[in-house]
């Protein structure tokens, strides 16, 4: 094994569950998130990109989004929530800190099956005063995406284009 894919499976290994943490990527951030639901894995992923932005502890919760989409699977699940996340942190400058995925339905349409994300994020406006920016997350990517469910455990990983 080379030193990089050890040093990402140790990553792996040493997240709580639930947790988040960050890997580096030849020019990118690679998010390492675990939660006990797959749910709770979603949450840890946002706060960990969230977490690349800016310090998450100095980010009020004063505006809450209500953020529904559907993918083909898991991976466009996930892929989803993050670029919607950014997206409005992009369109309304806002950042988040506090996420909360309600569902992650597997719905049955006819011969078809839809993946189904419901959740919420809760942020403020973006104040370089008080959000001491960290470094500019521009797209969540299918690079390196992982989803599994280890010993009890669901781990998403996947790379984030900075």
């Amino acid at each position: 094994m080379d030193e990089r894919a050890e040093e990402l499976r140790q990553a792996e290994y040493q997240t709580p569950c639930p947790g988040f943490s960050h890997a580096p990527h030849t020019a990118d951030e690679i998010v390492i998130a675990k939660g006990r639901t797959l749910e709770e894995a979603f949450e840890q992923a946002a706060l960990g990109v969230y977490e690349i932005i800016t310090d998450t502890s100095n980010v009020e919760h004063k505006i809450e989004k209500v953020i529904e989409d559907e993918g083909l699977d898991l991976y466009q699940l996930l892929y989803k929530w993050i670029e919607n996340l950014l997206f409005l942190t992009d369109t309304e400058h806002i950042v988040f800190s506090k996420f909360k995925v309600e569902s992650i339905e597997r719905i049955h349409e006819g011969s078809e099956v839809v993946y189904r994300i419901r959740g919420k994020a809760w942020g403020e406006q973006f104040n370089p005063e008080k959000h001491k920016p960290r470094t500019i997350v521009k797209a969540a990517t299918y690079a390196m995406m992982k989803i599994e469910k280890i010993d009890g455990c669901w781990l998403v990983r996947f790379v984030v284009d900075i």
